[in-house]
């Protein structure tokens, strides 16, 4: 496959994702930060004009438009939606170094395996862990770096709702994936083991992490005529 089929594919991937929701709504908690993005505007921020107040003869390009980091992270939280988890919805974003979306992906069952027919507990009443979800779910960082249509992850950036898991961690290690960019981590007082793990094994590695700082408090998607 070629790079224009690639990104058409990759094209066709995100607006698949899109179509996915009638209308979604994504909350950052903004904060503020230098902006090291030539495209990112006055602070990070661009007031958004109205096309149809805006002048025709006005050479200028539009503002209001979303930061390629806000632009990455919202694909991930969109790509969450789609998510049959009913406790967490996770959603991920494989990006190329030239701002190119290489596969996306949320938590869920491996292809071929019902969502009805594999339980979606997070407990078992009995014990049994094969009552629960976890034996089963494939994680979000894992379905965008497999849905990639074999392009390659190596030196590529993933943006994440979520920081990973130890598993998630080592797939992201030998898939050669260079920068983790994650919104939110599930244990902030560092009590759980594979997050403690996840967080040396990408520092061993010598993978880039950081954690988003939305430039945008909310970012609203409605199906209707532009």
């Amino acid at each position: 496959m070629n790079s224009r089929e690639l990104t058409l594919f990759s094209a066709a991937a995100v607006f698949g994702a899109f179509a996915s929701a009638m209308t979604i709504r994504l909350f950052f908690n903004p904060k503020s930060r230098s902006v090291t993005d030539p495209d990112s505007g006055v602070n990070g921020f661009h007031q958004r004009k109205s096309s149809s107040s805006r002048n025709p003869f006005d050479p200028s390009k539009r503002e209001g438009y979303l930061t390629w980091d806000d632009y990455f992270m919202a694909i991930a939280f969109l790509s969450a939606e789609r998510s049959k988890d009913p406790n967490r919805q996770v959603g991920a974003c494989l990006v190329s170094q030239n701002y190119v979306i290489l596969g996306i992906g949320y938590n869920g069952f491996p292809r071929g395996c019902s969502d009805d027919k594999l339980p979606w507990a997070k407990k078992s009443k009995n014990g049994n862990p094969l009552e629960t979800k976890y034996p089963y779910v494939c994680h979000a960082e894992v379905n965008a770096i497999l849905n990639t249509n074999h392009a390659s992850a190596a030196g590529q950036r993933l943006y994440v709702t979520m920081f990973p898991c130890n598993e998630c961690a080592k797939i992201i290690i030998q898939s050669g994936v260079s920068e983790v960019i994650y919104f939110v981590e599930k244990r902030l007082d560092g009590s759980d083991t594979a997050y403690v793990a996840s967080h040396k094994l990408l520092s061993l590695a010598g993978i880039k992490v950081r954690r988003h700082q939305p430039l945008m408090k909310e970012i609203s998607i409605k199906f209707e005529e532009l």
